[in-house]
């Protein structure tokens, strides 16, 4: 009888602490650094601006047809990598810097001769933002980061996919004032691409331009 109590005893130990494991894994998933209620700035400017200045010009006639951004993703290539792996690690703590988020890596996944590439070789990395994560990073890359590109002239409006999402082309990852300028190793481009749920170009090109996206030779919404 004492037996049974002390695995019975034993038994409700652990399903208190199996109890306090998922809390805590609960806990962990939700989002850090935002407080409940909390919308970002260009969010909020989506909402009261640039949704109805759509509806209006497209002549929706329901709110929930007007496109929104759905996320944005960051590709940073690295074929250089293929001869020097180390080179993945400071590409990896570069877009964490920018984007607050950790990058997968992205490996080959076939062997090509001709590059001397092997399946599996880390050869890129990727970042996909939604949520506050997106509102806020695009909020930083059209009001600070842009502005410190040299010899900037505008987004070129033709960066699109034919179904209403946007790739913008950056050279040099120090634009952004996260990085560290004494401590890049290596001057890296990427690709930014705006995903939304427009059905068109004209009309994903008038959501982004309305979000504030300097699209050369058309006016710019403030």
């Amino acid at each position: 009888m004492a037996k049974q109590d002390k695995n019975q005893g034993a038994k409700g130990k652990g399903d208190k602490g199996g109890k306090g494991g998922k809390g805590a894994k609960a806990a962990s998933a939700e989002p850090q650094g935002y407080e409940p209620g909390y919308t970002a700035r260009l969010s909020k400017r989506y909402t009261d601006v640039a949704a109805p200045a759509l509806q209006e010009k497209f002549k929706y006639p329901n709110r929930m047809m007007v496109p929104r951004l759905e996320k944005i993703v960051l590709n940073m290539g690295l074929g250089e990598a293929v001869a020097n792996p180390k080179i993945v690690d400071s590409a990896v703590e570069d877009l964490r810097a920018i984007t607050g988020q950790a990058p997968t890596v992205r490996r080959a996944r076939k062997s090509i001769a001709s590059f001397k590439l092997r399946e599996g070789v880390a050869i890129g990395a990727k970042v996909t933002l939604r949520r506050n994560r997106m509102w806020e990073f695009a909020d930083r890359f059209l009001n600070i980061a842009l502005p410190r590109v040299r010899d900037f002239k505008g987004v070129s409006p033709k960066g699109f996919d034919g179904n209403g999402n946007c790739t913008v082309g950056v050279k040099e990852q120090i634009i952004f004032p996260e990085i560290d300028y004494d401590k890049v190793d290596a001057i890296r481009g990427m690709n930014i691409c705006f995903v939304t749920s427009a059905p068109t170009d004209e009309e994903g090109r008038e959501l982004l331009r309305q979000l504030g996206m300097p699209f050369r030779g058309l006016p710019i919404e403030r």
